[in-house]
């Protein structure tokens, strides 16, 4: 059997926790990896992967030679990439994953600049809210917005993603508007499902602070808040990139502008264990010349 492709689904069955996800990164049967993998087992004369209740993990032995493989299979990729980029040009499937609303208003009407500029390149893009793991699903790079936890990605910073609080003019003159956090205990608040429902967070006097609001009304899209809100149903809290346009036409009015946290951003993010290679660094690049470092949409 092949060692290459045997040393291939070891490595990507240990990366993706098991068979079905690592045949579905490799687009090979599940029945072959295990094949695979098997093989190498009675070639080493060692057991490499154990399973538990709910995934395959590696022995002590099989953790070992991991390190080792997946080393080895990274210096051939970083081998092939750099013989690939002595023509400098990106080629080849380049799968994105980016947040369904941001991908829709700002992203997809970018890449035909992106796509003209490298007309080698095939372009996968996943558009979806849930959270998208990386290496089982096999994407070359990801758009996040947020605030980053320690993990096993690389992220570059594209651009600070600044967040308003902000309702209808109508919706002020007949409620009033709030002038510290504590107020938005008695006004209409439109949250966002995925966001913490019932409590917003607030810098005061230095330190984050959660205000419990009355959440009448809420929907798991950004797009749809922005509808709520400008038809007066209440106080939303948005980045700019959905209600930028309507702030600077009166549409919607910012409120409680120094309570707000703006410890938010834009990130292209890739696994720490694939090379950077020509097509990963040129959508990087593209992300940082399309919205960074002041992106367009708080111009």
């Amino acid at each position: 059997m092949d060692q290459f492709s045997a040393l291939t689904a070891f490595v990507t069955t240990v990366e993706a926790g098991g068979f079905s996800p690592a045949a579905r990164r490799l687009g090979v049967s599940k029945s072959l990896l295990s094949r695979q993998v098997a093989h190498l087992e009675a070639e080493l004369g060692v057991r490499l992967l154990q399973r538990t209740t709910r995934r395959l993990s590696p022995t002590e032995a099989g953790e070992l030679y991991f390190q080792r493989a997946q080393r080895i299979l990274l210096d051939l990729e970083e081998a092939a990439s750099e013989v690939g980029q002595l023509q400098n040009a990106p080629r080849g499937k380049l799968r994105v994953s980016a947040p369904m609303s941001f991908g829709v208003l700002h992203l997809t009407p970018a890449l035909p600049k992106f796509l003209e500029a490298c007309p080698e390149l095939e372009l996968e893009l996943s558009l979806s809210d849930r959270f998208v793991d990386l290496i089982e699903e096999g994407i070359d790079v990801a758009v996040r917005i947020g605030r980053l936890n320690d993990s096993s990605l690389i992220a570059r910073h594209v651009a600070p993603i600044r967040r308003v609080i902000c309702a209808s003019p109508a919706y002020l003159a007949r409620c009033g508007t709030p002038t510290k956090p504590a107020d938005l205990t008695v006004h209409a608040c439109l949250s966002h499902l995925g966001m913490g429902l019932n409590e917003w967070r607030f810098a005061i006097d230095g330190k984050a602070e959660n205000i419990r609001v009355q959440s009448r009304l809420s929907a798991g899209n950004g797009e749809a808040l922005r509808i709520l809100a400008l038809a007066g149903l209440g106080l939303v809290s948005l980045p700019t990139f959905f209600v930028g346009d309507d702030v600077r036409s009166g549409a919607l009015v910012p409120v409680l502008d120094g309570f707000v946290p703006q410890d938010s951003a834009l990130y292209g993010v890739y696994p720490h264990s694939r090379h950077l290679s020509a097509k990963v660094r040129a959508f990087l690049d593209f992300l940082s010349a399309s919205f960074g470092p002041e992106p367009p949409w708080d111009r």
